[in-house]
């Protein structure tokens, strides 16, 4: 996937015209790459568009206009953003109530040895962003990446694909539908 760069990125000013449109887009765009496994775990897979919407809206957000500033924001999503052969997601734990949220976050420690995608029953391992865990509870924000190939683009929009989290504490499943498949394989091609 190519990298973003600076031409990419609109800025504030000119951002906030568009950014009704751009949202809905992202939003319906985000839909069949929104994946629930299980009833805390969520996986969001991202793309150009994703990483561009989120750097417009960070921009915006923190009124960010100095050029320095935006080149740093730009080379922190671009770190995100998929390889070749690569699927990236942002996966969260979502915990409503705040009681659970540091137990449910030391329960899933280890939790990066615990997620796949497995693409016609073949299992490939999620590789996660070190430094968001500390042995004593993890974030409930983790980057990962799949390293997928490309040769198995044609393989994940034909299926079966599915998510699996195998951790002892947390095992649960989630079956990719077509549109999900479709949709990740465009990032493989």
């Amino acid at each position: 996937m190519n990298k973003l760069s600076r031409k990419d990125i609109r800025g504030p000013r000119l951002y906030e015209p568009i950014r009704a449109d751009l949202r809905r887009r992202v939003v319906e765009l985000k839909h069949p790459r929104r994946i629930a496994v299980g009833p805390h775990v969520t996986l969001v897979f991202e793309n150009r568009a994703t990483m561009i919407f989120q750097i417009e809206e960070m921009l915006r957000a923190e009124q960010i206009t100095d050029e320095g500033k935006i080149a740093d924001e730009i080379a922190v999503y671009n770190s995100l953003l998929p390889d070749a052969g690569q699927l990236s997601a942002t996966l969260f734990v979502e915990i409503t109530e705040q009681k659970n949220i540091r137990p449910m976050l030391h329960r899933l420690v280890g939790i990066d040895e615990h997620v796949a995608l497995e693409i016609e029953g073949a299992a490939v391992r999620a590789q996660f962003e070190t430094g968001r865990a500390d042995g004593e509870r993890i974030s409930s924000v983790q980057y990962v990446r799949f390293p997928v190939g490309r040769a198995r683009a044609d393989a994940l929009r034909a299926g079966p694909a599915r998510l699996v989290i195998d951790h002892p504490h947390y095992q649960h499943c989630a079956e990719l539908g077509a549109d999900t498949r479709a949709s990740l394989a465009e990032d493989l091609s």
